[in-house]
């Protein structure tokens, strides 16, 4: 019996001198930034900068979860063995949570096209804008129904039920996001090679974002549409991003536009985020820029050429100035047109781009227009 006292008394003291860092005041966050905390990663180096495996740009001399933590993997796991304290982890929620794209609560639309934005929580709710598939927003609050939401230029109401929130919006922004260039000069030489001698294809204006494709020493590589080019570093900033809400002016036109050219648009943008794919004219399983304009007008009775040189020479030219929703802006390569859009309105076209992005909204002058041409004569 003696001995056995003895035996508690020394079970007590043991568990009493144990540090047990997850009971300490300070809360743990449920779960650091996915894509803050593999260690094992060996990312390739540019001068200044630090890159993932992915090539997405972290930024120069800031603070990663690993930075703080030291740990190979930080998770629910390892948490309840591992040596840190929980203001370790709390701090290192704090400095790795700003490099989340951004975004402090992050959300996700888990959508097949469009997700609406109200500018009240309810269903009647007149509509502010649309989030596309897959696009991120900043969660304001939330309750059984209703999220309050900011992206891009909109504020206003989702439904909670077409959200990914906490662990899942993160785990589905690693499979999304995308490195991006965004142009810091009035108009951005885009060259066919890495030097100063190379051919240029076009010209970028400032705030366009390009995808990036490398970063090759002091130039970048991007994608234009469908084709990989260069720009000098010198003159772009590279971040990671995600997609976000779409505005209702982005989406509606001025009065005076003829009922089917507004009704070509409409239909158009019902297959935002649609994949692109090379030689493909499917609205919905993939397509690539002239499969996508011959497929859209097809549906109102317009029958053009498959490829977008030969739909080039079809309708009337036009001063790109003069183009109206529903007529066609061309892109060229020195001076052969190797893109087409559809004109929108209010300075945007809607495209089949590339492999990364499908079907998306840009500005008309994304890259410098070569031509307009309009098909409906009205």
């Amino acid at each position: 019996m003696k001995k056995q006292k003895i035996l508690l008394i020394i079970t007590c003291v043991m568990i009493a001198g144990i540090s047990l860092p997850v009971q300490a005041t300070t809360p743990i966050p449920d779960l650091l930034p996915i894509g803050q905390l593999d260690l094992d990663r060996e990312p390739a180096q540019t001068e200044g900068e630090s890159t993932d495996e992915e090539g997405g740009i972290l930024g120069d001399g800031e603070e990663t979860a690993q930075d703080v933590l030291q740990e190979d993997i930080v998770g629910a796991g390892v948490v309840l063995i591992a040596d840190k304290t929980a203001e370790d982890y709390a701090l290192a929620y704090e400095r790795a949570k700003e490099a989340n794209w951004g975004y402090t609560n992050l959300g996700i639309s888990d959508v097949s096209d469009n997700l609406n934005i109200r500018a009240i929580a309810a269903e009647d709710g007149r509509l502010v804008g649309k989030l596309p598939k897959d696009a991120a927003c900043e969660v304001i609050e939330m309750d059984d129904e209703w999220a309050h939401i900011q992206s891009g230029n909109v504020d206003g109401y989702v439904s909670r039920d077409y959200l990914l929130t906490g662990v899942m919006a993160k785990l589905r922004a690693e499979e999304l996001a995308t490195t991006v260039a965004t142009v810091t000069t009035d108009s951005l030489k885009v060259r066919a090679e890495a030097n100063t001698e190379s051919e240029v294809i076009t010209l970028v204006p400032r705030g366009e974002e390009l995808e990036v494709s490398a970063v090759e020493g002091d130039w970048v590589k991007v994608f234009l549409d469908d084709d990989e080019v260069y720009v000098s570093g010198e003159y772009v900033e590279v971040s990671a991003e995600l997609g976000t809400a779409i505005t209702m002016s982005e989406l509606l036109y001025g009065q005076g536009i003829a009922d089917v050219r507004v009704d070509i648009c409409q239909y158009a943008k019902e297959f935002l985020g649609n994949p692109y794919v090379w030689g493909g004219t499917s609205l919905t399983n993939g397509t690539d820029c002239s499969g996508f304009v011959m497929s859209v007008f097809k549906k109102y009775g317009v029958n053009l050429p498959r490829n977008s040189r030969a739909q080039a020479n079809c309708g009337t030219t036009i001063k790109v100035s003069e183009a109206k929703p529903g007529d066609l802006i061309f892109y060229a390569k020195g001076k052969t047109i190797n893109h087409v859009a559809i004109y929108i309105g209010n300075g945007q076209v809607i495209h089949a781009s590339n492999p990364r992005t499908g079907i998306r909204i840009s500005s008309v002058s994304y890259r410098s227009p070569f031509k307009a041409v309009r098909i409906l004569q009205d």
